[in-house]
């Protein structure tokens, strides 16, 4: 009996210096609460998990005991961030599709460079901080993990030398993973991101796909190149681009999977995760079941924009819930604005939803969501048809996946109207159709060898028992352009043909005047 609490000791011992520690550069919003999901199932395998965050990180809370934070201290406020990305929102939402193009470029250019702006402060905190820098070198961390939506963890990851694993749904309209993590992309059956097209496409769409991955492509170049590079460069105290570092990551977890996908060519370190958030739904809070239950065969209705929409102007709010109030589902609405006018009995108002909870509750009918990827796959995961009312970024590409998939209705929401909703929501509750696609996508993205969660820790452990993958990245990183396309070979080739073809003619027109050069002009002298 005295030698029990000494093994139980030892074996705590040797669990956790089976532990790793892990670097982290966090995103904001959903990202965090996507890249959350993994760092706790990384602490509950006894890894030791460390945040650089800063002072007015709006997503991240530090007073948490499972993590170790560093926090940078920047000139700006939490206050600034949510100021910012409220005006970025109301603009794409209500002003954009009232502008010019060329308007609201500009308006689109300022809203990124200001952004870009408080990147650059948050990179300067980052490396003007020796101490912290050797800090972390000490620390000798095993990998890194990097949201990029917010840069400079990439070159702290080279710094360190540290194994960098990248977590997103797609960057600058997937012209990063093309031109950084060097991923093919043949825009003859894959299509871009704004377009709703699938991987059937006609001749003119293929050829707006050709233009369009080559636009994005210069676009992206001429960014970072004006943007980033300088900075790195700054940083780094060498010449340094932004796209060499961030190819340099080991692993990119991609957060779809073939649920969601249309078939495409990957590469051997790009994982789909799609859906690590979603877990089976646990029971509802007291008061919240009793209105569930109220709703008898008819059922219920979730219906959330997000954690990042709190509020909408009164007339879009007042026409969705007189239009909420026309069917005779109960309808639970994640919503902390000023309670609508419109507002029927049949609907309730919360401040916060368990959301994933309420989608796997057998009395859901249907969900109406901005198409935001978190959601997205919980609808998935339940099998859930959706009414799509997508905002801005990726929302409406997302949503064009499930439309054409079958399992969702988009409306336009600067063009809603109570009929129009009204419309959508009897077409996904009573038209079969759309229940049977989003259970075959809830089947499809059920049936993997391994869990999403449990496979973006397995790579993420797999860098770190292996010191990297290098062995998975492939060699065009090393590439020039026109070796990748193999325009140098293409040349030669031609050359080669067009040497031939004029020794051919030259030979032939030699022999020619041998053969019959005298008689010609012995024919011309009569």
């Amino acid at each position: 009996m005295r030698v029990l609490p000494l093994l139980v000791s030892l074996l705590c011992l040797a669990a956790c210096s089976d532990g790793g520690k892990v670097l982290v550069w966090p995103g904001e919003f959903s990202h965090w609460l996507n890249m959350k999901t993994i760092l706790d199932s990384l602490v509950d395998r006894g890894h030791s998990v460390t945040i650089i965050t800063h002072s007015a990180t709006p997503s991240v809370v530090t007073k948490s005991s499972r993590f170790n934070f560093e926090i940078l201290q920047v000139p700006y406020t939490k206050e600034d961030i949510t100021k910012h990305f409220e005006e970025m929102l109301s603009y794409w939402v209500y002003d954009m599709p009232n502008d010019s193009f060329l308007r609201a470029s500009l308006k689109v250019k300022e809203m990124v460079d200001r952004g870009a702006e408080q990147n650059h402060a948050l990179c300067r905190a980052l490396f003007s901080n020796k101490g912290l820098i050797e800090k972390l070198r000490q620390e000798h961390y095993e990998v890194m993990l990097l949201d990029p939506i917010s840069m400079c963890g990439d070159l702290l990851a080279q710094t360190l030398d540290v194994p960098l694993v990248l977590t997103l749904r797609f960057s600058f309209g997937s012209a990063m993973e093309r031109q950084c993590g060097q991923l093919p992309t043949p825009p003859s059956y894959v299509p871009g991101v704004g377009f709703e097209y699938t991987d059937q496409m006609d001749f003119a769409q293929r050829m707006k796909m050709f233009l369009f991955n080559l636009s994005q492509d210069i676009l992206l170049h001429v960014y970072t190149y004006f943007q980033w590079d300088p900075i790195y460069t700054e940083l780094a105290g060498k010449p340094t681009e932004l796209c060499d570092v961030l190819g340099k990551a080991d692993i990119w977890l991609i957060r779809t999977y073939w649920d969601f996908e249309y078939p495409r060519p990957l590469l051997p370190n790009f994982k789909f995760v799609g859906g690590l958030h979603c877990k089976p739904a646990k029971p509802l809070p007291e008061d919240m079941e009793f209105f569930v239950q109220s709703s008898g065969d008819d059922g219920i209705v979730v219906f959330s924009l997000g954690s990042m929409i709190n509020n909408l102007n009164g007339e879009r709010a007042n026409t969705i819930a007189s239009a909420l109030g026309e069917i005779p589902q109960k309808v639970l609405w994640r919503y902390s604005g000023v309670k609508p006018e419109t507002l029927a009995p049949n609907t309730r108002l919360y401040d916060w939803l368990p959301q994933n909870d309420l989608l796997g509750h057998p009395k859901t009918k249907a969900f109406i969501t901005h198409g935001g990827t978190n959601g997205l796959y919980e609808a998935i995961y339940h099998g859930v048809p959706m009414v799509g009312i997508p905002l801005f970024a990726d929302q409406p590409d997302n949503l064009h996946h499930m439309k054409v998939k079958g399992a969702a209705v988009i409306l336009d929401f600067n063009k809603l109207e109570s009929k129009d909703l009204v419309a959508a929501l009897n077409t996904v509750i009573n038209d079969p159709s759309y229940k049977e696609s989003i259970v075959r996508l809830s089947r499809i993205h059920h049936d993997q060898p391994m869990k999403p969660l449990d496979e973006a820790v397995f790579w993420i452990e797999f860098v770190m028992r292996n010191k990297g993958a290098k062995h998975l990245r492939v060699q065009a990183h090393n590439l020039s352009w026109y070796q990748y396309h193999s325009l140098d070979v293409i040349i030669f080739l031609l050359a080669i043909v067009g040497l031939f073809i004029f020794i051919v003619v030259k030979s032939c027109c030699f022999c020619f005047r041998k053969c019959f050069g005298k008689s010609i002009l012995k024919k011309k002298t009569e």
